[in-house]
């Protein structure tokens, strides 16, 4: 029996971004990202349907423009960061166009679907391949125990519990 090798296909953080956004008073949007993470794909294939993608994040860097609001959900509040210093995604399947795996914040999995573009693969002017992914999805943030909330005297909710997930990554074939 032959065996096949994957092709593996690394981050290229110059060129990607975890990120995500949340109503904040239901009235406007905060966006924010992770600084710190890395990701991975194995593949046989060239249009990437059997592909299996690994993510890992250090919540220690998240980073909303705001230090007091960085901090907050770096607490207990939210991600907890000193006892749950990551968060982590690992595929199930993924069709082209919808990537399903279990996402993992604070020791709570739970299975998300992402809605993805593959932007195709191109071979940049140093020689290296690469491959463009657009993902979006939407998760509640009380799924994963992140349930602070409060409301402002005019009775608005603070933060909304939908997070919209935004992620556009660009990754590097290896070998």
């Amino acid at each position: 029996m032959e065996t096949v090798v994957k092709t593996k296909w690394s981050i290229d953080s110059a060129h990607s971004e975890i990120g995500f956004k949340v109503k904040h008073m239901m009235i406007s949007t905060v966006k924010g990202h992770f600084e710190e993470y890395d990701a991975s794909i194995e593949t046989n294939k060239e249009d990437f349907s059997d592909a299996e993608f690994k993510f890992s994040t250090k919540i220690e860097s998240i980073n909303t423009k705001n230090t007091d609001r960085d901090n907050h959900l770096k607490s207990d509040d939210f991600f907890n960061s000193a006892e749950y210093p990551e968060m982590t995604f690992s595929s199930k399947s993924f069709n082209g166009e919808t990537l399903v795996g279990d996402l993992t914040i604070r020791d709570i999995t739970k299975e998300v679907t992402l809605d993805v573009d593959f932007n195709g693969v191109a071979v940049d002017p140093y020689g290296q391949t690469k491959a463009g992914f657009e993902m979006r999805g939407k998760i509640n943030r009380k799924d994963f125990n992140l349930t602070w909330s409060a409301v402002t005297e005019a009775g608005s909710i603070v933060v909304a519990d939908t997070v919209t997930l935004v992620i556009d990554a660009q990754f590097v074939k290896q070998g």
